[in-house]
């Protein structure tokens, strides 16, 4: 599993920019990138290389910042998605949400889960030689 940050921020103009460039002034680099939102606020997680670093400083912003674990895995065929959503499905585990990314060290492409199940996921998947990372940050 992977630490992930999730940050809290109002839909507006400029805001987003705000998140990056507080992390980037703390030379914090950001890997992955989601962002969901509604027309008052958004929500935008992230897998940065200093999670905790990001939400001390993000939060020290005026941001509400948390970190949380989500589980990063290796898409190496274009069946590859289909199967691991096979796998959750048989294990009648929940997606909570699912967004892509890469492995920086190898270039493969990734998908990022949070899960119902964190820990019973990632070991169903690694029994299906499904490769889950412990960073995507190469």
């Amino acid at each position: 599993m992977i630490t992930q940050i999730a940050i809290f921020i109002e839909n507006q103009k400029g805001f987003l920019r705000r998140v990056t460039e507080t992390l980037h002034s703390q030379e914090i680099g950001i890997y992955a990138v989601s962002t969901i939102d509604s027309p008052e606020f958004g929500i935008v997680r992230m897998v940065v290389d200093s999670p905790e670093k990001a939400v001390d400083v993000l939060t020290g912003g005026g941001f509400v910042a948390k970190t949380c674990e989500v589980i990063a895995v290796e898409v190496k065929e274009q069946s590859t998605l289909d199967e691991l959503l096979a796998v959750v499905h048989e294990g009648n585990i929940n997606i909570n949400y699912i967004y892509s990314t890469f492995d920086l060290a190898n270039g493969k492409p990734a998908v990022v889960l949070h899960v119902s199940d964190m820990d019973e996921t990632e070991e169903m998947l690694r029994a299906r030689s499904f490769v889950c990372l412990d960073t995507i940050a190469g």
